[in-house]
């Protein structure tokens, strides 16, 4: 194991402001995020470089000893990265951006060689895309949770519906007349005989839909576990089968009458999706550009299937 770069400077930072939130300032991070950068510097040096006062960090012995050590060729380095910055006009930003697979394939998958800017996705399980952002490891989130982070920001820009579709194949006369004249609990009953696709990541969607609808947790486990929701919507595509998806991933399926859209209930279920950003980052430009993109899909969407 090496020590980062990263926590060089967050180091220096401390020392020079004082603080961890002055620090996350200067470094457009989260405070957590300092702190998690001095930890690993400390637990690799094996000293304690500050003393925690209430509202100043007194650097020890062995921190100033690192800081007189570290000064000069931190400088350097900044200067060069100034130099090199100044000289290279084709420089592009790289920017980091959390969201599920199927939002992303709807959205950007189709403008990323428009981009004048390079771009990482993760995927992954929402709170852990939150931490991520308050550490800094990514500049946008697209989620239909919003976390508590006093660091981050969370604007609305759409909602998603969740509905129940099946296979084009499936008989579902007798479960959607049911469901319509609000027979729900034979439907309910009917529903749990049928073949069920979900996926590990989005069991809370059949999870939440059922408990809004039938005012129960679904007591039955799904037949096919797939990799994610457009497998789903594959799967099921002139054939057999349940899910519950949201609207939009479906949208195409349905259209095309594929699959078919059996129930999105009497007081339908929705989410509200937002973007999450810090709310101090030196990419505003390349974000704001990624939200124009995610708008402009969605409101093409709700004119084509209002």
């Amino acid at each position: 194991m090496r020590w980062n770069l990263e926590w060089l400077r967050t180091f220096k930072a401390i020392y020079e402001t004082g603080t961890l939130s002055a620090a996350a300032q200067e470094l457009f991070i989260s405070q957590p995020g300092v702190s998690l950068h001095l930890n690993s510097l400390e637990a690799y040096t094996g000293y304690k470089l500050f003393d925690r006062a209430a509202r100043k960090m007194v650097p020890t012995e062995k921190g100033k000893i690192l800081y007189n050590f570290l000064l000069e060729p931190l400088k350097k380095l900044e200067t060069g990265e100034q130099h090199f910055h100044k000289r290279s006009k084709e420089e592009r930003a790289t920017i980091s951006v959390g969201m599920c697979f199927e939002t992303f394939q709807y959205t950007l998958e189709e403008h990323i060689n428009e981009l004048p800017f390079n771009l990482i996705i993760k995927f992954g399980e929402y709170p852990q895309m939150q931490q991520d952002l308050d550490n800094g490891l990514l500049d946008l989130i697209v989620s239909p949770q919003k976390g508590n982070q006093q660091n981050l920001q969370y604007q609305p820009f759409s909602k998603e519906r969740i509905v129940l579709i099946a296979g084009n194949q499936t008989k579902t006369a007798d479960i959607e007349a049911l469901l319509h004249s609000g027979h729900t609990t034979k439907a309910a009953k009917l529903l749990k005989q049928q073949l069920w696709y979900s996926t590990a990541a989005d069991m809370e969607h059949l999870k939440n839909f059922w408990l809004k609808h039938f005012g129960e947790h679904p007591d039955f486990s799904p037949n096919y576990i797939v990799p994610n929701i457009s497998s789903i919507i594959r799967c099921l595509s002139d054939s057999t089968g349940f899910s519950v998806v949201p609207d939009f991933l479906c949208r195409d399926a349905i259209l095309s009458g594929k699959i078919k859209l059996v129930w999105e209930g009497s007081n339908p279920l929705e989410n509200t999706l937002y973007f999450g950003t810090r709310k101090k980052t030196i990419y505003e430009r390349e974000i704001a550009q990624l939200e124009t993109l995610f708008k402009a899909k969605w409101e093409l969407t709700e004119k084509l299937f209002p």
